[in-house]
Order: structure tokens, then C-alpha cells, then sequence
């Protein structure tokens, strides 16, 4: 049976539809990723008391490239760990192993976010601030649904009543036409509103910061929102029109949280543990900005 990474060797335009990025991508990601698995490495290395000569034991069973392409294949198809492991033929507990592995290293060299990219230095820091200003950005929130918790009073923290179901919330602030992401809220509790989550994030940008947002987040001051349809009244004709060209601009947030979800490890039901709940959610963030070619943010003309 041809692996995952065999097919896409092969055909490398089969790429993104098996592993959610481009072949170029794949490539580029492999080379980051084995840099700091050599970096981890080494670090290992200074720490060891040896007892057998370096170079010696038990081989690794899976390269850096097959362990990206697992990990990559897990996040974009989701199949169970003991399928995992049939693909690359190694045993359930190695696929899992290797998994958490290697979502380790990719949130380590992927950014999910500008404000995370930026964060690093205080003055690029400041000029993203600044920079972002100048512009609206769009924000949105989405759900994702996991299993019931057991216990009833916690159940209810996480149970949402707009989908009628128990979810963890994220919100994406996004550049216009949703070119980048430019912060993210990743694993909130399914009960908490829109505005709220807004309101509790706020801090990472600019006190002046404008934004595009849906009827949700009506009576924030600095989001521009929709017409809201008066009760037992009807909205006029040039209200409709403004309503229609704010959602042609800010479709663009829609179409980076689709991108996000074409990861299947960001729509389905969440099934891995609580705990690596925005790890992972973070590392797709982090692919989809690969994917957009927005490795170095601070360098790129908004």
C-alpha cells in the first residue's frame, strides 16, 4: 500500500487535498520543522548522561519528513490513531506519540498569529499596532462542537444555546479581505457571547483599533455593525444596500475561518484531549498562514 507521503512524492498536486498544503509548502515546513527537531535534539544531547556512544541504540522508526506528513495528515483528515498508523505502518500508540511530537514542533515554528509573531519584540510590537490602525479590521467568532463533560455544573459552561450543543468558541480578528490573521482567542467556553469574548480580548491591539463585525457585536463603540431590523418595522431600502456592501467586506473573515476548517481537526467534533484543545487549533492557524504566504508578517506590505 503507497503512504501518505509516497502519493504525494508522486503526485505532488494531490498535496493539499491530502495534507491541506501546497507541495512547495510541504517542502518549506519539512526543512523548518527538521531544524528544530535537530535544535531539540542537540539540547537533549547537553543534558544526557551517555552510557553508549552517540549514534548508537535503536534507530528511529519515522523520519522528520514522514512525521510532518503524519502529523499533516491527522490534522487534515482526522482518521483514528489506529488507521493513522496503518497509513505509515507503525502501531497505534507510535502514531499517537509521533503526533503529539510533531504539533509540538510546528506551533514552535508557525505563528498563528501577527500579534503572536510580533509579540516577540516590543517595537515591531508597537509598529504592527500602529500599522493596523490605518485599517478595519474584521472580526468574527466560530464554534466547534466536543463531548458532553460528565459533570453537570460544568457541562453548562461549555453548553451554547446558539447551537444547541456543547462547543468551545474562537474568534479570529483578521486583515480586510482576510489576507492574515491578525490575532486570535482559541478554546473559550460555548456559553460566552461574541461581545464578550471581544471585550475580554481587547487588550492585544490598539485602545483606537477599528472593526467590521456582525449583529452580534452591536453597542461595541469602535465595530461597525449592520442595521438591525426593527421590531414589528421594516429596514428602508439604503439601509439594505449598507448592509449588503458591510457584508461584501466583511466576507473575507468568513472565507479565513473556511480555510481553517478545512483542516478537519477544526470542524469536526474535537475528540483528542481538552488540554491540546489550542495547541493544535493554533498549529492549523499556523498552516493556513503558510498557506497564505504570510511567514514574515512584519516584512509584508498590508
Amino acid at each position: 500500500m503507497t503512504s501518505p507521503l509516497e502519493r504525494i512524492e508522486l503526485y505532488p498536486q494531490e498535496s493539499k487535498r491530502l495534507i491541506g498544503i501546497k507541495y512547495e509548502d510541504f517542502i518549506t515546513l519539512v526543512a523548518l520543522a527538521e531544524k528544530r527537531y535537530l535544535e531539540k535534539q542537540a539540547e537533549i544531547e547537553k543534558r544526557k548522561i551517555r552510557l553508549i556512544a552517540s549514534g548508537g541504540g535503536r534507530k528511529a522508526e519515522m523520519t522528520p519528513r514522514q512525521g510532518v506528513c503524519l502529523c499533516l495528515v491527522y490534522l487534515r483528515q482526522k482518521p483514528t490513531f489506529e488507521i493513522l498508523g496503518l497509513l505509515f505502518d507503525v502501531s497505534r500508540t507510535k502514531a499517537n506519540n509521533t503526533f503529539n511530537y510533531w504539533v509540538e514542533i510546528l506551533r514552535e515554528i508557525l505563528p498563528a498569529s501577527q500579534i503572536e509573531e510580533a509579540k516577540k519584540d516590543e517595537q515591531k510590537y508597537q509598529k504592527l499596532c500602529e500599522r493596523l490602525c490605518e485599517y478595519e479590521l474584521i472580526i468574527d467568532s466560530a464554534e466547534q462542537a466536543i463531548q458532553r463533560p460528565g459533570d453537570y455544573q460544568e457541562q453548562k459552561k461549555y453548553y451554547s444555546g446558539k447551537k444547541k450543543m456543547h462547543t468551545l468558541k474562537n474568534q479570529f480578528i483578521v486583515l480586510p479581505r482576510g489576507e492574515d490573521i491578525v490575532d486570535i482567542c482559541i478554546g473559550q467556553l460555548g456559553k460566552i457571547s461574541n461581545i464578550t469574548l471581544f471585550r475580554n480580548n481587547r487588550q492585544n491591539l490598539d485602545a483606537k483599533q477599528r472593526f467590521l463585525g456582525d449583529k452580534a457585536y452591536i453597542g461595541e463603540e469602535f465595530i461597525t455593525t449592520p442595521y438591525k431590523k426593527p421590531k414589528k418595522a421594516e429596514l428602508s431600502e439604503i439601509q439594505k444596500e449598507e448592509n449588503q456592501k458591510l457584508s461584501s467586506r466583511r466576507i473575507g473573515v468568513e472565507h479565513l475561518i473556511c480555510r481553517v476548517k478545512t483542516f478537519r481537526v477544526a470542524s469536526d467534533r474535537f475528540r483528542l484531549a481538552r488540554h491540546r484543545y489550542n495547541q493544535v487549533i493554533m498549529a492549523v492557524c499556523g498552516l493556513v498562514r503558510l498557506h497564505l504566504n504570510h511567514s514574515f508578517i512584519l516584512s509584508h506590505d498590508i
